[in-house]
């Protein structure tokens, strides 16, 4: 039986680069670093990770996308502008939910994501 998701990783070409973007864009915390070649950020009873470990996959390349829930949907959006971060789509509305999509410097997609009450 299947109980969560251990974690969640892209693959990046540039560790620095992505580090950056990662913890100082979008305010990310480190929670683990594997020699600057595997870095996580616990999130929530969940991880997301970073590498540029060959895993087979390619940085950039259209997948699977990760959600990031954040408290103040605006707020935050309106952050990413302000750092002139690159927006895959603007916000709009679901049924459930509310969100935007960006991308990290290698063109991995990131959706912002925001909860109805």
């Amino acid at each position: 039986m299947i109980t969560a998701i251990a974690f969640t990783v892209y693959p990046v070409s540039n560790m620095e680069r992505a580090r950056v973007f990662y913890e100082h864009v979008l305010g990310l915390h480190v929670s683990y670093n594997y020699q600057d070649a595997w870095v996580e950020y616990d999130l929530g009873g969940s991880t997301f990770a970073i590498t540029t470990t060959e895993m087979g996959r390619t940085p950039g390349a259209k997948g699977a996308v990760v959600a990031f829930e954040v408290s103040d949907l605006e707020a935050f959006v309106h952050k990413m502008k302000e750092r002139a971060v690159s927006f895959v789509s603007e916000t709009y509305e679901t049924p459930v939910c509310r969100m935007a999509m960006i991308e990290d410097p290698d063109g991995n997609h990131i959706t912002i994501h925001k909860r109805h009450a």
